[in-house]
């Protein structure tokens, strides 16, 4: 199919947390169809190989380009750290990861050097956000930590009160003491709690929303190429996809989208 400044912008995450990336796509870029695909089966990818995530990223965007998108996002940090590459070589369309966009980001924010990255313990282990700074600018000072709770505390809507602040406190509480002034939430679920992680590093560090900074990178990627949805009065369309039954996804991807989902389709890749 080919593709043009009408076709859909194509999105894929292992479950709902990406959805905080469309969120900042369609902020963004209002006029812009989307297709998002979350691969609810098999989630989490971040206890998974990076040559398994890597398979299952291509399948993903051999189902995307099936639907006719003019790029890519892939809104997983544990996809964009694995495949980026593989995917880049294999598609025909542009390709853009969420740690790219989240490290140049810290980079312009950070006044003294001092950068702080937060994620699944898969994309903390895999160092790509580290990588990704230090190649951008080798004097920069990196601190990463995992925070494996705030996944679900996101997922049950557990984004204010007593229990998501004491554990915020717990995780970052070390971040305010050691010259960190910008932090990047590393994970597309964290920006739902971004209330309380600035509550706990305080006023004085800066936080990047990979998401959004993802979001930005599209939109100048897309007017580079010339390839721009047209400001029209047709409004655009936002498909979502499964590979599991769709509930449970249209349930709690209405907290990460902030608006309803009113339909999900659920697919079977056929790994």
């Amino acid at each position: 199919m080919r593709q043009g400044s009408h076709s859909p912008i194509g999105v894929f995450d292992s479950g709902v947390g990406g959805l905080t990336v469309l969120k900042s796509l369609m902020e963004h870029l209002p006029h812009e169809s989307t297709v998002y695909l979350g691969d609810t089966a098999r989630v989490p990818y971040g206890t998974k190989s990076g040559e398994v995530v890597t398979r299952y990223s291509l399948k993903n965007a051999e189902f995307l380009l099936e639907r006719g998108i003019k790029l890519l996002v892939v809104a997983c940090n544990t996809a964009s750290a694995a495949a980026l590459p593989a995917l880049e070589a294999a598609l025909p369309v542009p390709v853009v990861g969420v740690i790219q966009p989240g490290a140049q980001a810290a980079l312009e924010r950070t006044r003294g050097g001092g950068v702080g990255v937060i994620g699944t313990p898969g994309t903390i282990r895999s160092g790509a956000y580290q990588r990704a700074l230090e190649t951008a600018n080798p004097g920069v000072r990196v601190k990463a930590r995992a925070c494996p709770l705030f996944v679900p505390l996101a997922e049950e809507g557990w984004t204010t009160g007593d229990v998501p602040l004491l554990t915020a406190r717990e995780y970052l509480g070390e971040f305010a003491r050691e010259g960190v002034d910008t932090l990047v939430l590393g994970c597309t679920h964290y920006p739902l709690l971004k209330g309380v992680i600035a509550e706990v590093v305080g006023p004085h560090v800066a936080l990047v929303d990979s998401a959004e900074a993802t979001a930005l990178a599209v939109a100048a990627l897309l007017a580079r190429k010339e390839l721009l949805a047209p400001a029209t009065t047709r409004a655009p369309s936002h498909a979502y996809y499964v590979t599991d039954v769709p509930e449970r996804f249209m349930e709690v991807g209405a907290r990460f989208l902030g608006r309803p989902i009113d339909a999900a389709e659920q697919v079977d890749l056929k790994f």
